[in-house]
């Protein structure tokens, strides 16, 4: 499990640039938008939706780009159709990573993304080679600091959230994908700080990497978290408290 969250934490320790939530928002503006293609563009309809314009809004995403990523999905405004392709593989280590991509030219990002793998130390695998070692959950993560771990697990659990884990910088609050907006709604409303709500890949077990396979790790997967078609990466990674240390 541990492998999401602390790459949830390194990227939230990475400066925030105008080009980093330039492409930020281009990321959530695609899924948005598809999201209104496949399931309607009223939220209180299409749990999807609503998750995606809640991390829109987190991001500060202006209102009237939300609604006019909501209306190119519903074909109210001409926009670019974007397929949702997902592709598997290995990074150093024997770690097992998932990239989760929307793009308009199916050959060109399968091409940029096995020449990402080749190039940083990974394998880009055939469909379903990792899959089978990871879950569909819903994963709320909620910074560590300045939170109150009893009142989280009450609230969390009352909810009707799963579990409730401690990694590192973060807990992560893992729900069923159905109630995942229901637990984040009734955590902001008792006061408690959510980092993140998304539906998340999370691994049934964790492959420990150290040294240059960890450095070469995180390289590749920043590398694949900065393509322009890339939505989300997965990985079954866990680097140990003081690798993670040395490397800062």
């Amino acid at each position: 499990m541990s492998g999401h969250s602390k790459w949830a934490s390194i990227k939230h320790k990475k400066a925030v640039t105008d080009a980093k939530r330039g492409k930020l928002f281009t990321k959530l503006i695609k899924e948005i938008t598809v999201a209104a293609r496949t399931g309607g563009g009223d939220p209180s309809g299409n749990p999807r939706l609503r998750t995606a314009i809640a991390a829109a809004k987190a991001a500060n995403m202006p209102a009237d780009n939300i609604e006019r990523a909501i209306k190119k999905g519903t074909g109210e405004l001409p926009g670019v159709s974007y397929e949702e392709v997902t592709y598997e593989g290995y990074g150093p280590g024997g770690v097992a990573i998932i990239v989760e991509t929307m793009t308009d030219n199916k050959k060109r990002t399968v091409a940029e993304i096995r020449n990402i793998f080749s190039k940083l130390g990974g394998n880009l695998g055939e469909n379903g080679c990792v899959a089978w070692m990871f879950s569909k959950v819903g994963l709320i993560l909620v910074p560590a600091e300045n939170t109150d771990e009893d009142k989280l697990i009450e609230v969390a659990l009352e909810s009707g959230a799963d579990d409730v884990k401690q990694d590192g910088d973060f807990y992560e609050v893992y729900t069923q994908m159905n109630n995942l907006f229901d637990v984040r709604e009734k955590l902001m409303e008792a006061g408690i700080t959510v980092e993140s709500a998304e539906i998340s890949a999370v691994p049934q077990s964790t492959v420990t990497v150290t040294g240059k396979d960890a450095q070469k790790l995180l390289k590749l997967l920043s590398t694949l978290e900065d393509h322009d078609d890339v939505q989300k990466v997965y990985s079954n990674m866990d680097i140990p408290d003081e690798e993670m240390e040395n490397m800062e």
